[in-house]
């Protein structure tokens, strides 16, 4: 493997993230080997001060310029890079998703996705900008200096970096149970966020059962074992730091006594020992850094492994180009499992002819709803075919698929935006008269129309300032304006009353005409006049 490929895997970067963190290394290294340029300004002044005082000003200033190109090239390499590739990893990973199946989002809920791509994110990007980069230049900087302080003089040499394999050994054999450690905290944190969202979600629950006690103590529960586990991590990764950073301090300790024995025995000089005695209290900045770092870097580990398995999950994929010669709808032999456990349909065979209306059937849990959905590739099947037109949906984009469909879920869902752009969501291009026609044909106009603002009225996330049934009739409009020639209908009248019921079927007997419909309903009166019922039962 080479070193692109392991910074992509280690890290959980891109490409151009691999090349980008690479030079960010060596400027962080150019700028630690600058910041030594203080001392070696000493080193030039003791060592020789014949010169005159401009030529002292002059080197001063040389060194100044170098360490600020160093600077301005370390910032722009490290941070720069950073967040282009963090506004990369945060578009992959909403990519991902995007072209997940519902399935997997059924086993996650929003609080626990959010943290991934905003929160997990957010702290890789602080990291990476403030300390991955860092630790493998400081690595190469001290491996560097140490290098040619052997080389000058090797007693002294031996005696100021003896003490880092051992501060090092300190932090490796910490790091399982570190890591065992961080993985609580973040399993402990990640838990009050799915109580502070669930309670978000369920307020009106809450207050109408009086759970709110209740409530509370679960949340301050999870907030009390979040805050043991965080002070637990932060307690033990600071004591294995902190040892190995004063263990360090010993080699100061090693140049003074060694140095003094060699002065001594005149085998060095007395410049040369100070020299040593200077770099000994600058040499282990860089160490130090490390050692933070690299707890850091443990820490992270917790949330590369997340984004890195997220990013891996499968995908759906299929040709971007579709164009089916019918729009008959064919299930073959079809199974299909939630979890492998959990088989919701087994065998199931029938044909939804376009121009029909095929009515699904069945006992609440049999798997109705989880039919509709198959047909539009909401999920992949376990086992045989769903054909549209003949040709497998399977090998083909799901997003391909969608525009042939029009739907209306008994869960409507609206957005925080205007009316109006609540039903042009079903078609963007649809003129105002447009939209107003199908208001009209499925019953809501007159009531848009009492709005504040009528048509332009915001509406609350979810339309949670409407009635049921009036979120309903806003959705039934929605799928109208669509005029998709695939209708799934899943208990479209629902929440509706039967007066409106029967006018609104009216509006739909229009939209159905020469299309293929998949309807789902309890009351017998709505699929009436269905050409085809299909029973869906419960799998025992």
């Amino acid at each position: 493997m080479d070193t692109l490929k392991y910074l992509q895997k280690r890290f959980a970067l891109s490409k151009a993230g691999a090349k980008s963190f690479i030079i960010g290394v060596v400027a962080c290294s150019l700028l630690n080997l600058c910041l030594m340029l203080p001392a070696i300004y000493i080193f030039l002044f003791l060592k020789d001060n014949n010169y005159s005082l401009v030529y002292y000003i002059l080197i001063g200033l040389v060194f100044m310029v170098i360490m600020y190109f160093a600077s301005v090239f370390q910032y722009r390499s490290v941070y720069t890079s950073v967040y282009h590739e963090s506004a990369i990893r945060r578009i992959k990973l909403a990519e991902t998703l995007r072209k997940l199946p519902l399935s997997f989002f059924g086993k996650k809920d929003l609080s626990d996705l959010t943290s991934t791509i905003m929160e997990d994110c957010t702290q890789l990007e602080h990291t990476f900008s403030h300390a991955v980069p860092q630790l493998f230049a400081s690595a190469f900087t001290i491996c560097l200096m140490a290098v040619g302080l052997f080389i000058f003089n090797w007693q002294l040499s031996l005696a100021l970096f003896w003490v880092i394999p051992c501060a090092v050994l300190i932090l490796v054999l910490s790091k399982k149970y570190l890591n065992k450690e961080n993985s609580k905290e973040y399993i402990a944190k990640r838990s009050v966020s799915n109580n502070i969202q669930e309670g978000l979600e369920t307020i009106q629950d809450i207050k109408a059962y009086n759970l709110d006690e209740q409530y509370l103590s679960t949340l301050n529960s999870s907030l009390d074992n979040y805050l043991k586990h965080l002070t637990k991590t932060e307690l033990v990764a600071g004591t294995f730091v902190n040892s190995s950073v004063s263990f360090l301090k010993l080699g100061l300790a090693s140049v003074i006594l060694v140095g003094l024995h060699l002065v001594i025995q005149s085998e060095i000089s007395l410049f040369t020992y100070i020299i040593f005695l200077v770099l000994g209290t600058r040499i282990y900045e860089p160490v130090i850094e490390v050692f933070n770092n690299l707890a850091a870097l443990y820490y992270l580990d917790v949330r590369i492994k997340r984004i890195t398995d997220m990013e891996s999950m499968k995908i759906q994929t299929g040709k971007k180009e579709f164009n089916p010669k019918n729009y008959d709808i064919e299930f073959k032999d079809v199974d299909f499992s939630y979890e492998k456990n959990q088989q919701v349909i087994k065998n199931l065979s029938f044909i939804a002819k376009q121009g029909e209306i095929t009515a699904l059937v069945g006992p609440s849990g049999g798997g109705k709803s989880t039919v509709a959905k198959l047909a539009a590739r909401f999920w992949d099947i376990d086992s045989g075919k769903i054909l549209l037109g003949g040709v497998d949906i399977s090998t083909i984009d799901p997003e391909a698929i969608l525009k042939y469909f029009s739907m209306v879920f008994q869960d409507v869902v609206l957005f925080n935006t205007s009316v109006r752009d609540n039903i042009k969501m079903g078609n963007k291009n649809a003129s105002d008269e447009d939209v107003e026609k199908v208001c009209k044909l499925s019953r809501c106009h007159e009531f848009i129309m009492k709005l504040p603002n009528g048509y332009d009225t915001v509406i609350s996330e979810n339309g949670d300032s409407l009635s049921g049934g009036e979120r309903q009739r806003i959705s039934i409009a929605r799928a109208l304006l669509k005029d998709a020639p695939i209708i799934l209908l899943d208990e479209a009248t629902a929440s509706i009353d039967v007066d409106n019921e029967t006018k609104i079927q009216e509006g739909l007997s229009r939209l159905i005409k020469n299309k293929t419909v998949l309807v789902i309903a309890h009351r017998t009166r709505t699929i009436e006049n269905a050409n085809k019922i299909i029973k869906i039962g419960a799998i025992n």
